[in-house]
């Protein structure tokens, strides 16, 4: 019997055609966790650890707790000189302990920290001098401290404007070689803003080693989150910009440091820059000029004192036998005498010239601000002679 090509054809098995590749997930290695990453209970009591994120040596979280009980104290004296007129304005950081001083201790150095007008406690945290930190909050018409000595930048009022600062410095450390890392606090209200996108996008194209660190506190002075973004959280903002992203529980010191430690790493191996979302809440007023009663009630704040991340962390050390009465009561002294002897250096009044105003405005005065100079300088002769 003859078969004809066609049977053959048909009599054979089919090849099956081999399966096409699924397409790479351009998402790999960007996307947040869905949770916020915590390794300590509200209470203090550990949870399992983790592979991804390893606990800080517990030398480091001694020391984390040190500088956040100092960093307190110093926010509630700053606060109180504000209230005795010693300072203009005054932007509380009580509740963001762990946010403020984890920042600082995932940093070497030389790296460069671009602050927001709130970080007064990172900054003092950084080794700062207190009086130094204060002086923009005085009036003052410079920040007070030399930048580049601190590697540390004036904290900037205008939001988001340090972001795309930060990307320039960063990329220019990197392009003369050197594994500088920039590490730029915003906040919520921050990302709201062209220059964090700007800046983000920025860091990610020429992949400059930067950090940004969103302190998450839920209000931008008074505008809510949910009237800021319909995002998940804002961590998912750095995955359109193919930026690396982390969220995290801002009040657990161990968790922060955790993830800060990993973010820093990334961006000085020269894998570019990563932002990290830190969830925390802002105890106080905006500033001393705020009514935080017409937008949040005391029952909200009420609940987050639970989440403490000072009271966190030292039940944690405790647990780990290496916090004990003796250790808190003499880092509680420490912190006193900080605070008095910056109480004390600030009840000296400043002296300050008001023509002093007038200089580098413009490198060549204009005709209107040259007017202005002189008026003022006839008033203050006036003054003088009033006086005499």
């Amino acid at each position: 019997m003859t078969t004809t090509p066609q049977a053959a054809r048909r009599a054979s098995p089919r090849k099956r055609r081999p399966a096409t590749p699924a397409a790479p997930d351009p998402s790999a290695g960007l996307m947040p966790q869905a949770e916020p990453v915590r390794l300590l209970n509200s209470d203090g009591t550990a949870l399992p650890s983790r592979p991804d994120y390893p606990e800080p040596p517990v030398e480091a979280l001694r020391e984390m707790y040190r500088r956040m009980v100092v960093g307190r104290r110093f926010d509630a004296q700053a606060t109180a000189l504000t209230k005795q007129g010693r300072l203009a304005v005054y932007p509380s950081s009580r509740g963001q302990e762990a946010c403020q001083v984890g920042g600082v201790l995932a940093l070497r150095d030389d790296d460069w920290v671009f602050p927001t007008y709130r970080e007064s406690m990172a900054l003092t945290a950084r080794g700062i001098d207190p009086v130094e930190v204060l002086t923009l909050l005085r009036g003052d018409w410079h920040c007070g401290y030399d930048p580049t000595a601190v590697r540390t930048a004036p904290q900037c009022t205008p939001l988001a404007t340090q972001c795309v600062h930060a990307a320039g410095l960063a990329y220019g450390e990197s392009y003369q070689g050197r594994d500088t890392v920039a590490f730029v606090y915003i906040g919520d209200g921050a990302t709201s803003e062209g220059d964090f996108h700007e800046g983000v996008n920025f860091a990610a194209v020429f992949k400059a080693p930067v950090v940004f660190f969103v302190q998450n506190n839920r209000y931008a002075i008074s505008v809510p989150l949910s009237r800021q973004t319909a995002a998940p959280s804002l961590a998912y903002k750095g995955v359109g910009y193919g930026v690396p992203s982390e969220q995290v529980d801002g009040n657990d010191p161990v968790a922060v440091l955790a993830v800060l430690n990993r973010a820093v790493a990334h961006a000085r191996a020269g894998k570019g820059p990563y932002l990290v979302e830190a969830h925390t809440y802002r105890m106080e007023p905006h500033t001393n000029a705020d009514d935080q009663t017409r937008y949040r009630d005391a029952e909200e704040v009420e609940a987050w004192r639970d989440r403490d991340p000072i009271a966190r962390l030292e039940s944690y050390l405790r647990a780990r036998e290496v916090l004990d009465d003796a250790a808190v009561a003499e880092i509680a002294e420490e912190a006193e005498a900080y605070a008095a002897g910056l109480r004390e250096r600030m009840n000296t009044k400043p002296t300050v010239d008001p023509l002093s105003l007038f200089e580098h405005v413009y490198a060549q005065p204009t005709p209107q601000l040259v007017e202005q100079r002189e008026q003022v300088r006839a008033e203050l002769a006036a003054t003088q002679e009033e006086d005499a």
